[in-house]
């Protein structure tokens, strides 16, 4: 049976997935990626490195297997959007990727909103006007770094730059291009005329993509950089949240998944394209379905953060998440009213401020490393729980919760979440994230696999039903959440 391989250019690592049609994942590996934030609010990646992880990934992969490269018959790719790439007229990178969690723009943001009318601009390009943008983060490139703003003669996304790299070919894939705000969503084609209102040179555009088609094939030398079979198809790679959707079986209205990577996301699956300036829109990968959804700044970063910061020097005999989820286990619901505000990196959705700051508010001698763990974890409860009530408000309705990504191990951190939502979390069997989601979409790009296939991997582990004992607790928590997001807004 043919072989698929599945990428993921993500925000905290990147993970490649070698699957057999119809049904089995053979092997996966993954390398770490160095998020860098060299200033407040800032997030940096070296795109070389997001390639070289592939380099050693893809060897690993194939000996894992006890396969070869030539039996992959497609390859497809997905990473966080819309990261900025950029390259110059030789085809060299100008400078670090500006990462979709960088919150640098919010004076060019704030700048846009006085220039363009945002509900015509909503309409049109599906999306708000917000830090997301690309034009956002172009123009604080020509304000701080015009040198490089000026050399500007490719700008596209992380596994964009993926694609272009393995196969020679420069595209931006649909949902890049969409949350970008150069995509009119009434036609799915790029508009230029978004693009000028936004601030992207319409020039350093490559065409736009669907997920599913073929992007271009890979080069020799690709092939002898990565260990893959020369020619062979790479497709135009997906969002990865769309992605790890997909292979989570959200499929229906009311299927709402929570995404527990370096970021967290909340997604759910529609027929209707209605846009709302508090989320993002996205196409499905499934033709004809759309997917409203809402992307944090940060999520599995600041645990990251909260163990550089708190846990250096410290030998706790194993995984330093594992042993402050223990101490969070023995601290009670709502953490001893310590409340956290987790926009480290400033906050997208649904409040879209690049100027919010992290926040860790009440603290006393009474309170310990377990509190601050908890609080931390109760923090991205009580922001899902903004996110799910504004999707109702939307009038998505959810039907059942699902959880995915690596957040999603942590029994403590999920009973949270059901405690707050008040509503069964149901988390996933051995899904592996996006990368399924990548693999899936290039297998049916090639005629190898068709869209209901994909069910086959999905499965159900354990429910985590809700504590009625802890929700008057997290009721109050989650107003309190509210009131000093709303007291401390506009300070910095």
């Amino acid at each position: 049976m043919s072989l698929i391989l599945g990428l993921d250019i993500g925000t905290t690592s990147t993970i490649g997935l070698l699957m057999e049609l119809p049904d089995k994942i053979l092997a996966v590996a993954s390398r770490p990626v160095s998020l860098h934030s060299p200033k407040a609010g800032w997030a940096e990646e070296d795109p070389a490195e997001w390639w070289g992880n592939l380099c050693e990934i893809v060897p690993e992969l194939l000996e894992r297997a006890g396969r070869d490269a030539s039996e992959i018959a497609a390859i497809g790719t997905s990473g966080m959007l819309p990261a900025v790439v950029l390259l110059d007229a030789q085809d060299r990178l100008l400078r670090a990727s500006i990462q979709q969690s960088d919150g640098r723009s919010g004076t060019e943001v704030a700048e846009m909103r006085a220039e363009i009318d945002e509900e015509t601009f909503l309409s049109r390009a599906g999306n708000g006007v917000n830090q997301q943008l690309v034009g956002a983060k172009l123009r604080w490139l020509a304000r701080h770094e015009p040198e490089v703003h000026s050399r500007i003669a490719t700008v596209f996304g992380s596994y964009d730059y993926i694609n272009w790299r393995l196969t020679g070919v420069k595209t931006v894939e649909q949902n890049w291009a969409l949350e970008a705000g150069v995509t009119d969503v009434a036609t799915g084609t790029l508009s230029q005329e978004l693009a000028a209102m936004t601030g992207v040179p319409w020039e350093a555009l490559p065409p736009r993509i669907e997920s599913v088609a073929v992007q271009g094939h890979v080069t020799a030398a690709a092939a002898a950089a990565t260990g893959l079979a020369e020619g062979t198809p790479v497709t135009g790679g997906a969002a990865d949240m769309i992605a790890s959707a997909l292979g989570a079986g959200v499929t229906q209205a009311g299927d709402v998944l929570l995404k527990f990577g370096g970021a967290v996301d909340v997604m759910t699956a529609t027929d209707r394209a209605e846009p709302d300036a508090r989320l993002y829109l996205d196409y499905h990968l499934i033709p004809g379905l759309f997917m409203p959804n809402g992307c944090m700044s940060t999520g599995g970063s600041v645990l990251n953060w909260a163990v550089r910061t708190f846990c250096e020097g410290r030998d706790f005999g194993g995984s330093p998440h594992a042993a402050l989820d223990a101490m969070a286990a023995n601290v009670p619901a709502g953490a001893d009213e310590l409340t956290v505000l987790p926009y480290f990196l400033g906050e997208k959705t649904p409040i879209h401020d690049p100027s919010a700051r992290g926040v860790i508010e009440g603290l006393t001698l009474s309170h310990g490393l377990g509190h601050i763990w908890r609080a931390v974890l109760e923090s991205y409860g009580y922001a899902l729980r903004h996110h799910v009530d504004v999707l109702r408000d939307m009038g998505h309705e959810p039907r059942r919760f699902l959880v995915s990504d690596g957040g999603a191990s942590s029994t403590v951190w999920m009973q949270i979440v059901a405690d707050i939502l008040n509503a069964p979390v149901q988390r996933l069997g051995s899904h592996p994230g996006s990368c399924l989601g990548a693999a899936w979409t290039a297998a049916v790009g090639v005629g190898a696999a068709d869209w209901d296939g994909i069910g086959a991997f999905v499965s159900e582990a354990d429910l985590i039903r809700p504590d009625p004992a802890n929700r008057e607790t997290y009721d109050a928590g989650y107003a309190r959440y509210h009131e000093l997001y709303a007291r401390l807004k506009g300070l910095h």
